[in-house]
């Protein structure tokens, strides 16, 4: 078949196609690489949210499933009961019934989610037996008997127990010192394994060594110690200047010295002999002064959970958002099981964007903390948990 002659007429085509494709480009590509840039600020503020949802499964119509996708949150935690409605219906019922809703989790997010729990053992475990899980036992039990076998043997298998489900973080150990037996958030939970720094420090290190065997991460906590407190965090304003000593520094420095800490994460306590104005999660002066610059932590910081009353009774969202992320923190907890709000995220994500929009934090500030959380998910932990089928609903 012959190719037909070009006429007169089309002869002037291609220079004002190219013209065309010369003016679309001169407009559109600035205008793709800003949405380039504004996604990319968007993925790292997102990446700075942890949230606390209610749910034994989900799907594609689940508000937490669109936070995972629209606002690319970094992490969940999950709870076996629900606080603000005083059920005990929340995240866990089985092993099975986990396992697949955090598969089903992970298949959503683009980048692996931290999968969280507080699995410290005794009062403070949210697998308990009545669910189908083992046993445990209290931080002050193993360190009262002080065998590291023992400890060793309940660390190893809540590590094997966390894997199979594919929880990939523990908010664990508690390291804060048993300074104060009465406390009612610490000491009478059972939740410190000692007043002596060396016992907390060599029992903290077994749990952490067995939860790195299986890929997991820990939490140390609650920097800079609120084990000689007198009050509850969860419950209102808590102020330890006169009963805190440096001493409750001690495990904390020691174990980043060990090189063995993931994450540390921050107490709410007000301690005035090392900031007079803020309360540590929101303080420059213990996070970056301390943490940061004395213990020369490179890690990540997380907060305790923001809707704690310590935080929300006193300050608003965007001040305790500027705060926290200003004084250090790298990741911000919503646990959503002090109140519940379902928009936590959304309002969380867009509190960070007008935050730095205006100037009061920068963009780089943001890039420093999705570096670390980056870092910290490219390590095995969280590429190993990231595996499940793909959720009910989801869009192909």
């Amino acid at each position: 078949m012959s190719i037909p002659k070009t006429s007169s007429n089309h002869r002037g085509q291609p220079f004002i196609s190219i013209c065309i494709f010369t003016i679309l480009f001169i407009f559109l590509v600035p205008a793709v690489a800003l949405s380039g840039k504004h996604e990319s600020l968007d993925v790292k503020i997102g990446q700075m949210i942890m949230v606390g949802f209610r749910g034994l499964a989900v799907d594609g119509e689940s508000p937490v499933i669109e936070d995972i996708r629209k606002r690319h949150i970094g992490g969940v935690v999950l709870f076996d009961y629900d606080v603000p409605s005083k059920s005990p219906i929340r995240n866990i019922r089985s092993p099975e019934q986990v396992k697949d809703l955090i598969a089903k989790l992970q298949q959503a997010a683009s980048i692996p989610l931290l999968v969280a729990i507080d699995q410290e053992g005794g009062r403070v475990s949210r697998l308990k037996e009545k669910f189908g899980f083992p046993p445990t036992v209290s931080e002050q039990y193993l360190g009262m008997i002080e065998k590291p076998e023992t400890t060793e043997r309940y660390a190893k298998t809540t590590a094997e127990t966390l894997a199979h489900l594919g929880i990939n973080t523990n908010f664990a150990p508690v390291v804060d010192l048993n300074t104060n037996p009465e406390n009612p958030i610490i000491g009478k939970l059972g939740r410190s394994y000692s007043a002596n720094p060396e016992v907390v420090v060599r029992h903290a290190l077994i749990v952490i060594d067995a939860l790195h065997e299986k890929g997991i991460f820990s939490a140390i906590k609650h920097f800079p110690g609120h084990g000689s407190s007198t009050g509850d965090s969860h419950t209102g304003f808590v102020d330890v200047t006169k009963t805190w000593s440096p001493m409750e520094l001690t495990p904390f420095e020691a174990i980043i010295n060990a090189g063995k800490c993931d994450m540390v994460m921050t107490a709410h306590i007000f301690n005035g002999k090392l900031d007079p104005r803020w309360p540590a999660t929101l303080s420059p002066k213990i996070i970056t002064g301390i943490l940061r610059k004395e213990f020369q932590y490179k890690g990540v910081v997380i907060s305790d959970d923001m809707q704690m009353k310590a935080i929300r009774a006193y300050y608003g969202l965007e001040t305790a958002i500027e705060r926290a992320i200003m004084a250090g923190c790298d990741i911000l907890i919503f646990a959503n099981n002090s109140v519940f709000e379902e928009d936590i995220a959304a309002r969380a994500v867009a509190t960070i964007k007008k935050l730095v929009q205006k100037g009061a934090i920068s963009a780089d500030r943001i890039s420093d903390s999705y570096r670390r959380i980056k870092k910290l998910k490219e390590t095995k932990g969280a590429k190993e948990q990231r595996r499940g089928s793909p959720i009910q609903g989801e869009v192909k």
